[in-house]
C-alpha cells in the first residue's frame, strides 16, 4: 500500500523547490534543474546520466530496467520556462509561493508539475519493486520553449538511443474542469500538433523630418497590412483528428451534433482555446519601428506566431499572407527558414491510450476521455517523426484560470490538481509497464 498523505506532502515539496530554480529562456541554464530532479533520483540508488548540449545546459535521463518483454515507455519533460514580465504578477515568480491551496510560480503548469507527477511515478515504481515488462525512462531536457534545438531536437540527432522507446509521455493535452462554459471532466489524449509557421513582415517607406506631412511612412504602410490580416476571417477547418474529437464531445453531451453544423461552428468560435484547433491562427507579437520621435522611420517591421493545421504546407501560408497584406511595399518572410516540418499523428489506437481511458474512467465515471490536437508545439514532435506514439497528457482537470497560466501571469497549480495528477500518472505508467 502507498501512503499516498505521505507521498503529496513530498510532491508538494519538490514542487516549491523545483519552481524556486530560474531556468527562463533564454538564456535556459537549465543544469541545475537537471542536478535537483537527479539528485532525487540518485538518492534512490538509481544510475543517472547528465547529457550536456550546450553550456550550464543537460538533459537528464534515468532508467528502471523491465524483463525487456514490451517496448519501453519514456516520460518526458522539459525544465525551461518562458520569461515572465515580473511588473504584472503578483507574487514573486521563483518562489513556490504556496496560498490558499495555489502553488505560484513560472512553470507551474508548463510544464514544472507534470515533470513532479512523472518523477513521483517512477521513484513509486522503484519502491514499490515491481516487476516490469517495460523499460521506464525518465528525461527532463532543455529548451522546449524555444524550439528544442538544444533538447529534444539534439537529442534525437546525438543520442538516438535515448529515444529509442515504444511509447512516450509529455505534455500538450490535459484534463479540463470545464467546456464551453459547463462543468466537465474533460481529459484530452494529444495525439497531433499544429505546425509553427511564423512570419516576419517589414515594410520600406521614405525616412523624412517628423514635422512635415508625409505619405510614405513605413509604419502607417505596415499597420495597414496588419489590420487586413487581423481581420481575415479564415473559416473553419475540419480535420480527421478534429472531427474525431468533436463526434466524442457530441456523444458526451458537451458539443451539438454534427448534423447541426451551424451550432458546431458557433461553439467553436466562442472559444479560442478551441477555435485555435480549427484554423491557421495569426497573431501579431512583435512590432518595430522608427529611431527618433521627430524621424520618419524608413523600415518598420512586425513578427507574427502562425500555427499550421496539420497537413497544411508552409509556403503555401505565406503565399496567403501575401495575397492577404495585397502590397508591394511589404515582405513577407518566415521567422525560422529551416523550420522542423509537421509529423505524423500519432495513432490513438493503442494499449497507452486505452490504458489512459480506463484509468481515468476508472477514477471518475462520468470523465470523458479523447484524443485532440495540441494548437501549440511541443517535444513530441521529434518523436512522432521516429514513428513513436508520443502523447500529451497532463492528468489533471484544470480551471480556466490554471490554463491561462500557460505563458501567462501569476501562473499556479492548485495543490489538489498536483495530487491528483500524481496518484493518475503513477496508475497509468504502473498499469501500463507491469
Amino acid at each position: 500500500m502507498i501512503d499516498w498523505a505521505a507521498i503529496q506532502r513530498e510532491a508538494l515539496d519538490i514542487f516549491v523547490r523545483y519552481l524556486q530554480i530560474d531556468t527562463t529562456n533564454p538564456p535556459g541554464n537549465e543544469k541545475p534543474a537537471a542536478r535537483f530532479l537527479g539528485s532525487l533520483i540518485e538518492a534512490e540508488g538509481l544510475e543517472t546520466e547528465y547529457i550536456e548540449t550546450q553550456p550550464n545546459r543537460e538533459v537528464l535521463v534515468a532508467r528502471l530496467r523491465g524483463d525487456g518483454s514490451k517496448g519501453g515507455l519514456m516520460l518526458c519533460n522539459h525544465t525551461d520556462v518562458v520569461p515572465v514580465e515580473a511588473r504584472y504578477w503578483d507574487m514573486p515568480a521563483f518562489e513556490g509561493v504556496v496560498r490558499d491551496g495555489r502553488v505560484y510560480g513560472r512553470g507551474a503548469v508548463d510544464m514544472k508539475g507534470c515533470g513532479v507527477m512523472q518523477l513521483i511515478a517512477f521513484l513509486l515504481l522503484k519502491r514499490q519493486g515491481l516487476p516490469l515488462k517495460r523499460d521506464v525512462v525518465f528525461c527532463a531536457v532543455p529548451d522546449e520553449e524555444a524550439g528544442s534545438a538544444w533538447g529534444m531536437g539534439w537529442l534525437c540527432k546525438h543520442r538516438p538511443d535515448v529515444v529509442d522507446v515504444e511509447f512516450e509521455l509529455s505534455e500538450g493535452g490535459m484534463g479540463a474542469a470545464r467546456f464551453a462554459g459547463k462543468p466537465a471532466r474533460l481529459f484530452s489524449v494529444a495525439t497531433n500538433e499544429k505546425l509553427a509557421a511564423g512570419l516576419k513582415l517589414t515594410a520600406v517607406g521614405t525616412p523624412g523630418h517628423g514635422s512635415r506631412p508625409h505619405e510614405d511612412n513605413s509604419a502607417i504602410h505596415l499597420m495597414r497590412a496588419l489590420l487586413r490580416l487581423h481581420e481575415w476571417d479564415r473559416g473553419i477547418t475540419y480535420t480527421p483528428d478534429t472531427t474525431a474529437y468533436l463526434e466524442r464531445l457530441a456523444d458526451a453531451g458537451l458539443m451539438p451534433p454534427a448534423s447541426d453544423a451551424a451550432a458546431v461552428e458557433a461553439q467553436i468560435r466562442r472559444s479560442p482555446a478551441l477555435y485555435a484547433a480549427f484554423v491557421n491562427t495569426l497573431n501579431v507579437t512583435m512590432v518595430n519601428s522608427g529611431i527618433k520621435v521627430n524621424v520618419i522611420p524608413a523600415k518598420s517591421e512586425a513578427m507574427l506566431d502562425c500555427r499550421l493545421l496539420p497537413g497544411q504546407d508552409r509556403e503555401a501560408w505565406r503565399q496567403e499572407v501575401i495575397r492577404r497584406v495585397d502590397d508591394d511595399r511589404i515582405e513577407v518572410e518566415f521567422v525560422t527558414r529551416n523550420a522542423t516540418g509537421a509529423a505524423p499523428a500519432a495513432d490513438w489506437d493503442t494499449e497507452l491510450f486505452w490504458t489512459i481511458n480506463n484509468v481515468i474512467k476508472e477514477s471518475m465515471e462520468d470523465a470523458v476521455v479523447v484524443p485532440s490536437m495540441t494548437v501549440g508545439a511541443t517535444d513530441n514532435r521529434f518523436l512522432r517523426g521516429r514513428g513513436i506514439p508520443a502523447y500529451g497528457f497532463i492528468p489533471c482537470l484544470l480551471s480556466p484560470e490554471e490554463a491561462a497560466g500557460f505563458h501567462g501571469n501569476n501562473e499556479f497549480l492548485t495543490v489538489e490538481n498536483l495530487n491528483m495528477g500524481c496518484e493518475l500518472m503513477y496508475e497509468v505508467v504502473r498499469r501500463f509497464c507491469c
